[in-house]
């Protein structure tokens, strides 16, 4: 067959898998998400049975044997990225049929590829990392990855670094949807329901051309669940899954049902939480701290016989409670009386359209994103220091409309993704006495390049150019225009060690400032410049066997990041960005578990000085010294799972300025343990039960605002103490 060559050269790459034992069609979905290779169920039986456990670092068609491992079923690869699974009768076929069927194809950030594209600097959080976290917020989701910090312990005030990089200085989009989500520094910029989420890729500084514009420090995906993760034919489905928190009495419930019939494909999901305020390791509940949040998912798609795939999805969560009168901080010691309690309503939504084809031909692989945004913050305000001096209710809305249509062009060493893509991002705040905006219009092109040139040199590299229009407060307008780059590679040294690199330059064009800071009368002279950046990373793997290794430097620059203030004259306050470290760490992968162990340091400055919460709410903050432990196994013949994570952040004292106040951030350790096990006898319940904070530790996570401040001055958001948790799923 003339596509042989390419199906060897796929079949050459190895990818990290953490598929546990599972229904088969489910550890299929797996495989596609790690991989991105979309798989075809030929001929009309079903796919059933249990998969083996896949842990380790494979080539794709190694991990396929193990997932049909028991069955009669076979794989041939049909492409660089298609693979079909028939059986033995079903074998003697040369071309896919129409009506096949597409199982869990994830397409993501521009790209033809799955969520895990192979980058130099990813980091990929499966379905499995999900469920196995069993995670109620993004602390959860991305619990065990020290590359990732999340500060706070509100949902809806949890600021999210990257390598030491707050995410409104990256690229994050929902369904390939670009989101514009910045606000109000008190709360959160990107909230989502985690029991939402099918995976979340994140590309750590050096981001690829088709991640989107503004990639300054990286980018962010995240994909939503649909209906073909759950069916492979025609049919209904759902589940539901309760979890209660004892710490807080708080009890989380998501109703999520699914079918497909004649093309037509549905999935509703929707999450209800409700509970009181959680007590931290003293003993003493934090304030505010209360769970009273409602979040839905809704997508419809229609599949036509030749393959063209229509999708709608929107998302929606919303948080309606009291809150402390900042909701990032329990207390901020002096300034105006203020009451220490106000109800803050935090709304996201997100609404996308998309156009894809199953059945590629040639060099015609289309994909268009249509999407439209919107974040909506209302903060009650008072003119004096109770509840009973409401003055009015102040209101911020940021939203974007945007979209994208690429091709992507499939060769005989790689593919190639080239685009255009725009964005239309507003940021407006609506006082009693006067109402502000910012506008911003972006025009982009690009183009990326994955290419494995020789079994063993894998290389990407890209470029996008953008043309920005900023228009401000006041009537003032400007526009800009600048180019980004990235280049990447691994190459293999030998068969068990490979080093990596990569670099990107990114042109991000005027950030919009935060709604609650504008100003009518700001005064922007020349304008505000443009934002840039310049990544590197570097590192080292070795895999042998069930056991892989990875170490690393990564460094990150931001030129001109603009943060204003009120004040009539700092419309163009900006600052320059530094962060930089190294990683290091190991997995170990046997039959039915896995052991993983990672070392983190981040070092951040602003302004060649070391980097503050204060600032780290739009810029960096201070991270430090992170390490993780990671463990989980399944004893197969029980159904029972039991794991568990470890988590030491070390003191860190850069911060020290005895003319500030500023002092030293405590370092802490956090324990958590869970076991979990799916009956035999009924495979469609599982039930889960697990202690957070083993040992009651009274801390506040790395991130966090005010944490170095010290409690005179700034009382922090402390995390929950020893929580006990119990979960029960029931599939149907």
């Amino acid at each position: 067959m003339s596509q042989a060559p390419e199906a060897r050269a796929e079949t050459a790459t190895t990818y990290e898998f953490r598929i546990a034992a599972k229904p088969r069609l489910s550890a299929l979905a797996d495989f596609t998400t790690v991989t991105g290779i979309q798989v075809i169920r030929r001929g009309t039986g079903a796919i059933s049975g249990a998969s083996r456990t896949v842990s380790g670092r494979y080539p794709a068609d190694a991990a396929l044997r193990e997932i049909l491992a028991g069955s009669n079923l076979t794989y041939r690869f049909t492409g660089p990225r298609t693979v079909a699974i028939e059986a033995p009768e079903e074998a003697t076929a040369d071309a896919v049929p129409a009506g096949s069927i597409a199982l869990d194809t994830i397409d993501v950030a521009g790209a033809g590829h799955g969520i895990g594209r192979d980058g130099v600097s990813e980091v990929i959080i499966t379905s499995v990392d999900i469920e196995r976290r069993n995670a109620t917020d993004l602390k959860g989701v991305f619990r065990g990855e020290p590359t990732v910090m999340v500060g706070s312990s509100l949902p809806m005030s949890q600021k999210l670094y990257v390598q030491g990089i707050e995410e409104t200085n990256l690229a994050v989009s929902i369904d390939g949807a670009r989101q514009n989500n910045k606000v109000f520094h008190h709360n959160a910029t990107t909230m989502i329901d985690p029991s939402l989420l099918k995976a979340v890729r994140i590309d750590a500084g050096v981001a690829p051309a088709d991640a989107g514009p503004g990639a300054l420090g990286g980018a962010i995906t995240y994909v939503t669940k649909d209906a073909r993760d759950f069916l492979p034919n025609d049919g209904f489905g759902g589940s539901i899954k309760s979890t209660f928190n004892f710490n807080g009495n708080t009890s989380t419930n998501n109703l999520t049902g699914y079918g497909r019939q004649g093309g037509f494909e549905a999935l509703g999901s929707f999450t209800y939480a409700k509970g009181s305020e959680f007590k931290a390791g003293n003993g003493q509940q934090v304030l505010g701290t209360a769970t009273n949040f409602l979040s839905g998912l809704g997508k419809i798609a229609y599949q036509t016989t030749d393959g063209h795939r229509f999708a709608i999805s929107h998302e929606q969560i919303r948080d309606d409670a009291i809150r402390p009168f900042r909701a990032n901080a329990v207390q901020i010691v002096g300034g105006k009386p203020t009451p220490a309690v106000r109800p803050y309503v935090l709304d996201r939504q997100n609404t996308v359209f998309t156009y894809t084809t199953a059945a590629p031909e040639g060099w015609w692989d289309p994909k268009f994103v249509l999407g439209y945004n919107r974040s909506k913050v209302a903060v009650d305000q008072y003119s004096g220091a109770t509840l009973a001096t409401y003055s009015y209710t102040s209101e911020g809305i940021t939203d974007s409309l945007n979209g994208k249509l690429e091709n992507r062009f499939a060769v005989s060493i790689g593919d190639i993704v080239a685009g255009v893509d725009f964005y239309r991002d507003g940021a407006s705040y609506i006082d009693r006495s006067y109402r502000t905006a910012e506008n911003a219009d972006n025009v982009g092109a690009y183009a990326q390049a994955r290419l494995k040139p020789s079994d063993r040199t894998k290389l990407s590299f890209g470029v996008r150019g953008d043309h920005q229009t900023f228009a401000g407060v006041n009537g003032f307008r400007s526009s800009d225009q600048g180019l980004s780059g990235n280049i990447s590679g691994e190459y293999e040294l030998t068969s068990f060690l490979s080093a990596k690199a990569g670099y990107s330059h990114v042109w991000a064009g005027v950030p919009l400032a935060e709604n609650y800071v504008q100003n009518p009368a700001w005064i922007y002279g020349a304008g505000p410049k443009s934002v840039t950046s310049d990544n590197s990373v570097a590192g080292l793997i070795a895999h042998y066997g069930g056991l892989r290794m990875e170490a690393g430097v990564f460094r990150t620059r931001i030129a001109d990041a603009r943060v204003p203030l009120w004040a009539a004259d700092m419309a163009l306050r900006a600052f320059d960005v530094r962060t930089q470290g190294f990683h290091i760490g190991g997995t170990y992968n046997w039959g039915d578990g896995f052991a993983r162990v990672q070392f983190v340091r981040t070092e951040a400055e602003i302004d060649g000085k070391p980097a503050d919460t204060y600032l780290g709410q739009y810029l960096t903050a201070p991270i430090g010294d992170v390490l993780t432990f990671q463990l989980a196994h399944t004893i197969v013949p029980l159904g029972l799972t039991i794991g568990g994570d470890v988590e030491i952040v070390f003191d860190y004292d850069e911060l020290l300025n005895p003319v500030t106040g500023i002092g030293k951030l405590d370092g802490y350790e956090v324990f958590n343990a869970f076991v979990e096990r799916r009956s035999r006898d009924v495979p469609s319940l599982t039930l889960r039960g697990e202690v957070r904070n083993l040992f009651n530790r009274t801390y506040a996570a790395r991130g966090t605002y005010g944490l170095e401040y010290g409690s005179g001055l700034v009382r922090p958001l402390y995390e929950p103490g020893r929580s006990f948790l119990v979960s029960a799923r029931l599939e149907f």
